[in-house]
């Protein structure tokens, strides 16, 4: 069956928390799934914009439920605090862990001292992930589902495949070298998280998204998110390209397609645009149950400081 993401499956009663909402992705995300009903969880750094940005969505969706919760990734700090406020929520149905610093600078650190591109887009989630797990699971026992945990990607990924992941902390040389490395990593966490909770027994999926290639120049315009007062990043893939509303088809679908299940993989047709779909999950870095997994695991839990005992 195709997927319409003009169309998506009534979410009335559901709660999804987005991360990095105030911009790109994150923000049209949040956008479609109030449209189709949903109540939406703003998670960013800076608590004044995402309550700019909150009232942005409810001008393009009327009558959206949308709240706003501090979360600043390059601090484990922060990211604690936000999981406890969302394990006390009284419903959650989805995260969709998008959020990540895109300043392409290996050498520069978190508050924790941690690289600022593996902090943000790898270390951030899988703590968030360990805090807010008992309560997603504890949700979908109450309510019949199956919440899920989705990862943002990137196709680079697979086409990096001398990526050497073994040594989690190490700083590669260059920005995208490093961004390919931690998103390489969250692709290995979110296979071994998916092994992991199907062992356990949870009821809780965790699903990869890859968004293609998303660009300001192709991008609606929104205030605040989008619009003549907000940076403007020049691409050269524009010509190739689709908005960032597009790019965030992929996470949407794997947030709420009814037939989508743990450990798939959800990108453009194309690799760069189009509708989302599943692809064949990549054996470099969907492999669960191996010795890199749980080594990659491990170095997570070391790193964060956040144990994650789940199935094994």
């Amino acid at each position: 069956m195709s997927w319409d993401p003009a169309r998506l499956p009534d979410l009335e009663g559901r709660t999804f928390v987005v991360t990095g909402a105030t911009a790109g992705i994150g923000y049209f995300a949040a956008e479609q799934l109030a449209a189709a009903g949903a109540s939406v969880v703003l998670a960013a750094r800076s608590p004044q914009k995402a309550h700019r940005v909150a009232g942005t969505l409810r001008d393009q969706v009327p009558g959206a439920e949308v709240s706003v919760l501090q979360l600043d990734l390059a601090s484990l700090a922060s990211v604690r605090r936000a999981a406890d406020e969302l394990a006390g929520l009284e419903r959650l149905d989805g995260m969709f862990l998008n959020g990540g610093s895109m300043a392409m600078r290996p050498r520069e650190t978190t508050h924790d001292g941690h690289p600022t591109i593996l902090g943000t887009h790898t270390l951030a989630g899988f703590a968030l992930v360990a805090g807010v797990l008992p309560a997603l699971a504890s949700a979908g026992r109450r309510h019949g589902t199956v919440p899920r945990v989705v990862h943002a990607s990137t196709g680079f990924v697979s086409r990096a495949r001398r990526t050497r992941v073994d040594d989690v902390a190490a700083v590669p040389s260059t920005g995208i070298a490093a961004y390919v490395k931690a998103k390489s990593i969250t692709e290995i966490f979110a296979s071994e998280l998916d092994r992991r909770l199907r062992a356990a027994g949870l009821p809780v999926a965790s699903i990869v998204s890859r968004p293609g290639v998303g660009v300001d120049a192709r991008t609606p315009e929104r205030a605040g998110v989008r619009d003549a007062a907000t940076p403007y990043r020049r691409n050269p893939f524009t010509p190739w390209a689709q908005g960032k509303d597009a790019a965030a088809w992929s996470g949407v679908r794997a947030l709420t397609d009814p037939r989508a299940v743990g450990g798939e993989y959800f990108a453009p047709r194309d690799g760069r645009r189009g509708l989302p779909v599943r692809i064949v999950p990549p054996a470099r870095t969907a492999a669960p149950g191996t010795d890199v997994a749980a080594r990659v695991w491990t170095q997570l839990e070391a790193l964060t400081g956040a144990p994650l005992p789940v199935g094994g």
